[in-house]
């Protein structure tokens, strides 16, 4: 089964693990490589989340679950649009530096705080609402487009990496 809440995990666990390659990286030339993809994923993981995750999150989530009365998808969704706003303002700032410049450090890690505080909130608030409410064949339907974004968005060519006002986002798709 193609889950949708699995394939964001394994999205979330991938652009984890290449920050810590940041890390290794020893040259400026390896901070680009690496940054280079990680940066262009960061936007395409953001528009795959809003074309897939979010507008199913904003039909079928927890709304009146009793279990868990902060649960709203609302909520949920305009943080979920107010961090990718951030995480892109910070990749679009680190293209206009030289990597490793201090300037395109600072706006990395800018990038990779403001990832590290989305992924985290995401997968502690929006994900198990949306397993409680979610079937499972929603979820598989829900991944297999998900799997379809990537497959048409290979490169960074069709990636929307605008910010977006979230109350219209929510308006649009809710």
């Amino acid at each position: 089964m193609a889950d949708i809440i699995e394939l964001i995990y394994a999205d979330h666990d991938w652009l984890r693990r290449q920050f810590f390659r940041l890390d290794d990286a020893s040259t400026n030339d390896e901070l680009a490589a690496v940054w280079d993809q990680l940066s262009a994923r960061l936007d395409a993981h953001a528009d795959a989340e809003e074309t897939v995750f979010y507008p199913a999150l904003l039909k079928h989530g927890g709304r009146d679950d009793p279990g868990n009365p902060e649960g709203d998808p609302r909520d949920e969704t305009e943080d979920a649009i107010t961090d990718h706003n951030a995480i892109r303002d910070a990749v679009r700032t680190s293209r206009q530096h030289t990597p490793g410049s201090k300037e395109w450090f600072d706006a990395v890690v800018k990038a990779r705080t403001e990832n590290g505080e989305h992924l985290d909130e995401e997968e502690r608030e929006a994900m198990p609402d949306f397993i409680k409410s979610a079937s499972l064949e929603l979820r598989h339907e829900l991944g297999m487009k998900w799997l379809q974004f990537y497959a048409q968005h290979d490169s960074t060519q069709g990636i929307d990496n605008s910010d977006k006002d979230a109350d219209e986002y929510i308006h649009e798709h809710a």
